[in-house]
């Protein structure tokens, strides 16, 4: 039987499962493609900002950069949490505006269709290959917020794994399947905020709790290299590594994957009004400095709750990060009133995972429906099919996630790390290029497109094994051979029509 806490957590998980689904239903009367993808280009800048940035900021929010900065101190966390924030102000700074005007104008609603539009690719192999590269990373990216559910539920109440990662699948499937891109970017909004709220609160229930900020940092100090930016260790060593300056730039590369996340991407693409994109920037850019910061103290204050016996020390990184379940647990049995707040601290956890699995569900139901079935095959479909499509899309890529996240001890830090790299280095260049190069041509943009999503793959399994040097993250040497292969084999083709190279100068005029 639950008891009186459990019982709180349970029904404020409930009513916030009831509301996203509540806003599904609102949204669900799309009328065509443009509606279900873009929601029709009519985002605010505040709901541009906060969408954006809650459905990049996944489960690794509140579950995998603290478990991260728990288990092994605060030099990668940290790096990633800074390359992070760099990637998104810059993305939004260069990126966003060339790219809503460009892609309006080509009347693209998908990143692969951009591409193939700004190139004038005929042969569809632009749009095959970035249809399939989205579907091949959208699979593991959404199973790790699958993951992220079950574990939830079954460290918190003791479920199943299995059916509690199948439940809150359907529940993300329902809303974003009837209310498609505006029902995501507002639910997107609502959980931006009460992640906001999990976060405050467990960093401050965690500091009081394990004896004040002096005993915290007391305790850190007892593992070597704890707080170091510069060493490499876990609180199972014994002595520290170096975190050498290649490691620093390789984990400083997680800032390169936001110019080719196609689900942030898409966001820049649907806003209304590219002039407001000034304070979209400032609001989405400080939200992530904050929410990063606190997800890295977050993670060294955990390492003390354990010492104090408020939650379990863990034994392995993945174990790590249930670290925020597991002090949502803790407060609940403080009384009723915590136990609530514990319930919508649960439900941050939830919103970090559904707002971005909502977003990649659809940007992977764009590559299907509309690259491949429309464009690529040239099946016409009415708008009523189209989006029947999508949304058997939407089911049925969640199902392959589910699938891929049957194994319940996978790492959701290192899972997400893989499916980042996939996307920045295969899109990452190539949009950059696009946006800014008018020699760039379609053979150099497909050609970089292929060198570096195949790249992602030969470094991390086979150079990456060599140790040293080459240890570092695959994005790094990844987006860099894809940047130069474009510009190589660009140079040595035909250089664009004059039609196109004019168009590319129109933009922003």
């Amino acid at each position: 039987m639950f008891n009186t806490s459990t019982i709180c957590i349970l029904i404020s998980v409930v009513v916030y499962l009831a509301g996203m689904l509540a806003i599904g239903i609102l949204y669900s009367k799309n009328n065509n493609s443009e509606d279900f993808y873009l929601g029709g280009r009519k985002l605010g800048p505040i709901v541009t900002a906060m969408s954006t940035e809650a459905s990049d900021m996944s489960a690794y929010l509140l579950m995998g950069v603290p478990g991260l900065a728990l288990f092994c101190g605060v030099a990668e966390a940290s790096w990633t949490a800074i390359g992070l924030a760099l990637g998104t102000y810059l993305n939004w700074l260069i990126v966003a505006k060339r790219l809503r005007l460009y892609s309006a104008k080509l009347h693209a609603i998908t990143v692969p269709d951009f591409i193939a539009a700004r190139f004038r690719d005929n042969t569809k192999m632009i749009e095959t290959l970035g249809a399939l590269v989205i579907i091949i990373f959208f699979v593991p990216y959404t199973a790790s917020g699958f993951s992220a559910c079950g574990k939830l539920f079954n460290s918190l109440f003791g479920f199943d794994y299995m059916t509690s990662m199948l439940v809150s699948a359907a529940v993300i499937v329902a809303y974003c399947a009837m209310g498609g891109f505006m029902a995501a970017s507002v639910t997107s909004l609502i959980q931006s905020l009460v992640m906001t709220f999990a976060l405050i609160v467990v960093l401050f229930f965690g500091i009081n709790v394990s004896g004040g900020w002096d005993a915290v940092v007391a305790n850190a100090k007892e593992i070597p290299g704890y707080l170091s930016l510069t060493a490499s260790t876990s609180i199972q060593a014994t002595e520290a590594g170096r975190y050498t300056p290649f490691m620093i730039a390789s984990t400083l590369a997680w800032g390169l994957g936001y110019f080719g996340m196609p689900h942030i991407l898409l966001h820049f693409m649907a806003i209304g009004d590219e002039t407001k994109l000034k304070l979209s920037r400032r609001v989405g850019s400080v939200w992530v400095v904050i929410s990063l910061g606190i997800a890295v103290v977050i993670g060294i204050v955990g390492f003390s709750m354990a010492k104090a016996g408020v939650i379990a020390m863990p034994e392995s990184q993945s174990a790590a990060e249930n670290m925020i379940v597991n002090a949502s647990h803790a407060l609940a049995q403080v009384g009723v009133l915590p136990a609530i707040i514990a319930g919508i601290i649960i439900a941050g956890i939830l919103a970090a995972t559904m707002s971005t699995a909502d977003a990649q569900l659809l940007a992977a139901a764009s590559g299907v429906t509309h690259n491949i079935i429309n464009d690529v095959l040239g099946i016409k479909l009415s708008d009523k099919k189209a989006m029947l499509i999508a949304r058997l899309t939407v089911v049925g890529v969640a199902i392959l996630g589910v699938i891929f996240a049957s194994d319940p001890t996978s790492s959701i830090f290192r899972v997400v790390s893989f499916a980042w790299a996939g996307f920045g280095a295969t899109f990452g260049p190539v949009m950059i290029l696009s946006l800014f190069w008018k020699r760039c041509n379609k053979w150099g943009a497909l050609a970089g497109m292929v060198s570096g999503g195949a790249m992602v793959f030969v470094w991390k399994f086979g150079v990456a094994k060599l140790g040293g040097v080459f240890a570092i993250y695959e994005l790094l040497p990844a987006f860099i051979i894809s940047a130069v292969v474009i510009v190589v084999v660009s140079l040595l083709t035909p250089a664009p029509e004059a039609e196109i190279v004019e168009e590319f100068e129109s933009i922003g005029k």
